[in-house]
């Protein structure tokens, strides 16, 4: 072969390769189109649990915009004498300059300056297990992210194009169209609410870190919420009464006031497509306003309680005791001051589950030392409860979000006091017991019924009795269901029953703390004993 023309099959090569041709690397224009990145669709009618976000195998090739001009001819070449094939490679000859208009070199847009990292406020504590905890430089879930969320500026509330519809509060026509609305999505609100939360993460996925990686629990809550504010937005008391510790929670998790409105949007978009023929544009104008009065009462809640306290604190365990086999007592050292009455509760995470809370009552009243007890059951399928019970130890640390719940004891009222606790619910009855012997009973009885499955069940009996045997004030009653090994004086059968036997009880203020099904029924027991339902205590509804 002639040197002129492997110059020529050279030349041909170049200008295949520059026109991307099937043969040469990449996708073809088709298959490019196919591939180029678009706007993010719709969720299907199923969304998935996870969104999967693939990764690209490599930048697209853009379709050319018609077919291109054959190459230039260029004229034969005089080489001279020719030299082995191979020893020298040939020189690519370029093509001959045609004449174009001039075009200005496009001037660049100005870059920002980088915005620099908040500085942690506070020294975070989780340091003992690297791989599982949430300290590092981009972690939204550190005390920097938690100051951050407390001062921030408010933003506006309301969705882009919707302030005049959420102008004024909702009216009676615009509650009776959400409850119908509802009422039209409750056969399909599982479905709904995946919908909606599918639509967050892929319009602002910035929120997943929010949000736990289950999200069954999430959809269900979401439901109730709605059905609630529906129910509760005609009395602006009662809303403000539901929404403002709704509000203080969604602190812990790291929620700002501008997200408010980028979920109302989705959430609106979910109701859309669920809500049946029905849904026109007085309905989607009703739910605007219901979730703007929604948004604000649940940001005034946060920022009253940001003047004041951190979004959570962060506890260390100093001592993890083994009560029985699925029974831990766990004492906390948490990084500030931590106020609380006896008979509250607060939110637990753990750094084994992120984003995952649990509620647990605290078991001791406050100490002087400021240290925090708390009882945790080990439950089937419980991810929180079995990390606290069988994992956590002296050293790890959990986040604690502010203390919650009215079963507190009002000291100036005087009246005799009902305890029942079952299970690990005698620790918040213990606290309670605690604290009146500390400010005086003041005359008054305190009578504690302690329920347990078996004796062995029973691992705070002898300390309540101890603190019997130094206060008149104070009986103590175990009840057991298993007559086997039964201790002295103890009750047998259910622990309502056994309370419902030495009624009756008025003039008492009644507290119930146990599991849910005990609670609910020793409730009605004690309002057919004479206890008077605004004198049964229970924080049954608050911790659902």
């Amino acid at each position: 072969m002639s040197t002129r023309q492997l110059v020529r099959e050279s030349r041909s090569s170049e200008a295949g390769v520059g026109r991307g041709t099937a043969a040469g690397p990449g996708p073809s224009g088709a298959e490019a189109a196919a591939t180029t990145p678009s706007a993010p669709a719709e969720p299907a009618d199923e969304p998935p649990t996870a969104l999967e976000q693939r990764e690209p195998s490599g930048p697209a090739e853009q379709p050319s915009a018609g077919p291109e001009p054959a190459p230039p001819s260029v004229a034969p070449l005089e080489l001279g004498p020719v030299r082995p094939v191979g020893l020298t490679p040939v020189p690519a000859v370029p093509a001959k300059p045609t004449w174009a208009p001039a075009v200005p070199a496009p001037v660049p847009a100005p870059v920002p300056a980088p915005v620099p990292a908040p500085v942690p406020a506070f020294e975070p504590l989780f340091r003992q297990a690297p791989a599982l905890n949430w300290v590092g430089p981009d972690d939204r879930w550190s005390r920097a992210w938690g100051v951050q969320a407390a001062v921030e500026a408010p933003a506006a509330l309301e969705p882009v194009g919707a302030a005049e519809a959420a102008a004024e509060p909702p009216g009676a026509e615009d509650l009776v169209l959400v409850r119908a609305c509802l009422a039209a999505v409750a056969p399909d609100a599982d479905r709904a609410m995946a919908h909606f939360h599918a639509l967050v993460f892929l319009r602002h996925p910035e929120l997943r870190a929010m949000f736990p990686a289950a999200m069954d629990e999430q959809r269900t809550r979401l439901f109730q919420a709605l059905r609630l504010c529906a129910s509760r937005a005609g009395d602006p008391e009662e809303l403000r009464a539901y929404l403002g510790p709704l509000g203080r929670r969604h602190r812990k998790y790291g929620a700002l006031t501008r997200h408010y409105a980028s979920a109302a949007d989705c959430l609106v978009a979910a109701l859309a497509r669920y809500g049946g023929s029905g849904w026109d544009g007085r309905t989607e104008a009703a739910w605007r306003r219901l979730l703007a009065l929604v948004s604000r009462l649940m940001v005034e809640g946060a920022e009253e309680e940001a003047r004041s306290a951190p979004p959570w604190w962060q506890a260390e365990v100093v001592e993890h005791r083994q009560a029985t086999r699925d029974v831990a007592v766990l004492t906390l050292r948490p990084d500030q001051a931590y106020p609380f009455r006896a008979g509250q509760w607060a939110a637990v995470e753990t750094p084994w589950w992120p984003r995952v809370w649990r509620p647990y009552s605290f078991g001791s009243a406050p100490r002087p030392d400021g240290l925090l007890t708390l009882h945790v059951k080990a439950v089937q399928a419980g991810w929180v409860s079995n990390a606290l019970v069988h994992r956590a130890r002296p050293g790890d640390v959990l986040r604690l979000g502010a203390a919650e719940g009215a079963m507190t004891v009002d000291h100036a009222a005087g009246e005799d006091l009902l305890c029942v606790g079952g299970g690990t619910g005698i620790g918040p009855v213990a606290a309670l017991v605690e604290e009146v012997a500390e400010r005086g009973a003041a005359g008054r009885r305190v009578e504690v019924f302690y329920g347990a499955r078996r004796a062995a069940e029973l691992y705070r009996l002898e300390e309540l009795r101890e603190l019997a045997s130094r206060h008149s004030w104070l009986t103590v009653r175990p009840v057991v269901s298993e007559a086997a090994g039964a201790p002295a004086g103890a009750l047998l059968g259910d622990l309502p029953d056994a309370v419902a036997r030495h009624a009756p009880w008025h003039g008492f203020a009644a507290y119930l703390s146990g599991p849910a099904a005990m609670v609910r029924s020793g409730a009605a027991v004690l309002r057919r004993c004479g206890v008077p339902e605004g004198s049964v205590r229970h924080d049954l509804a608050a911790r659902d």
